[in-house]
This record gives structure tokens, C-alpha cells and sequence, in this order.
């Protein structure tokens, strides 16, 4: 079984799951980690836990790409620096050409070559101008990627009513359906505000809970077999 350690990103905060591959790492180490924008600094955080041993931790695990240097957590810096100036900047031009879309987040590639801008809008938006704009500004690919509520809230994070980061926001990796049928099955009572979480949508956990109400009965059934 190829060997895995966890690490913690620094521009997201969210665990990461790497090959150890024939690097010797230890907790606290800064890696150079490869990424769906390029790379990524991580902590090294966990290199021997049961975690770490587990058949599924291996699936979805990415590559170290080396250790991180003085030049590569510079960079880092640098590219959230320029990334807090694309922002404001695009605020400013949706402003300016009065659409309706709420910008959420901007990310640049580790290789600077593109950016992408993440907005949330009702609908159709007619942005060609305004990537017009960026690109004169920023003299780099832009990609304006349209996404939805529980998208923007796995993005900006938050805490939950439960006093912990928002799961999406920490340890998942995709969003699964949740209905309300969920809360009627756990006897919860129906009152949106009391099962909603930030993104006014109803709260992952509660198909959490299912699925873990369904073990606790499954096992009484069993014992009362037994």
C-alpha cells in the first residue's frame, strides 16, 4: 500500500492527502504540493496515525513535489498579494459596468498564466467586457467560473451552529443531496432555521446523521438477534 501523509494547505486550511512517494518528511515540514492550480504549500501534520493507514486515504492523494524553499513560500505571499489586488479590482469594474453578480473569490495558477474569478449571479451574466477589463489589467488568461451557494460557503468558510469549521469548508470533498426527507426520517422538527446552515441551504450533517442512525439500528437489530 503506497504510503500516505497528511497535510494541511496553507492558502485553504483543509487537509490534504499525499503519496510520501521517497520523500522522508516529518510533522511540521513545508512541502510543495501538486495542485489543480499548479501547486501548493502545505504542513506536514500527520505521517504515521491510523489516518494515514486507511484503504481510502490512498484514493485522491496527490504528489510532493519537493520541500518548500525561501523562494517558494515568497512566491506564495506574492500570489496572494496579487490575487487580494485582482479582487478589488474586478469589484470595481462589475461596479462600473452594473452587473449582477456577487464576486466571491479569485485564485491564481502557481505558473501566474491564468486566474480564475468565482461569482455567484441568478443567471446569465454578459461579462465579456469585464474580462476585457481584467485582461488588459492583469495581462493573463482569465476564467470567470460561476458557482453555486454551497459552493461560495466551501470557499469563504465559516463556523456551524455546532461550533466547528463548516465541513465543507474543512474535510469534504464533494457535496451529496440532501433533502428534507433526511430530517423527517431523524424526527427533526421542520423549521428552517434550526436546519439550514451559512449558505441557506439545508446542513450537510444531516446526511451525516442518517447514515449514522442507520448503523446504530442495524446494530440493536443485530444484538437482539444474537
Amino acid at each position: 500500500m503506497t504510503e500516505i501523509v497528511c497535510l494541511v494547505s496553507e492558502s485553504t486550511g483543509k487537509v490534504l492527502r499525499a503519496k510520501r512517494g521517497g520523500w522522508n518528511v516529518q510533522k511540521g515540514d513545508l512541502l510543495l504540493v501538486d495542485t489543480e492550480m499548479g501547486g501548493d504549500l502545505a504542513e506536514v501534520v500527520d505521517i504515521s496515525s491510523a489516518v494515514c493507514r486507511l484503504p481510502k486515504a490512498e484514493k485522491g492523494a496527490i504528489r510532493i513535489i519537493r520541500r518548500a524553499t525561501e523562494n517558494d513560500v515568497d512566491k506564495f505571499r506574492w500570489l496572494r498579494d496579487k490575487e487580494r489586488r485582482a479582487h478589488a479590482f474586478c469589484l470595481q469594474r462589475i461596479k462600473s459596468h452594473g452587473l449582477p453578480m456577487k464576486l466571491v473569490g479569485v485564485k491564481y495558477f502557481f505558473n501566474e498564466k491564468k486566474g480564475i474569478f468565482y461569482y455567484t449571479a441568478d443567471g446569465r451574466i454578459d461579462f465579456r467586457q469585464l474580462v476585457k477589463d481584467l485582461a488588459k489589467e492583469l495581462r493573463m488568461r482569465i476564467e470567470m467560473r460561476q458557482i453555486g451557494v454551497r459552493d461560495e460557503a466551501k470557499m469563504v468558510g465559516g463556523m456551524g451552529v455546532c461550533g466547528r469549521p463548516l465541513c465543507c469548508a474543512s474535510f469534504m470533498k464533494t457535496f451529496e443531496p440532501v433533502t428534507i426527507q433526511k430530517a423527517r426520517k431523524q424526527q427533526i422538527i421542520i423549521n428552517p432555521t434550526k436546519i439550514s446552515g451559512l449558505c441557506g441551504r439545508l446542513m450537510c450533517c444531516l446526511a451525516f446523521e442518517e447514515d449514522s442512525r442507520g448503523r446504530m439500528y442495524s446494530e440493536d437489530e443485530n444484538q437482539i438477534e444474537e
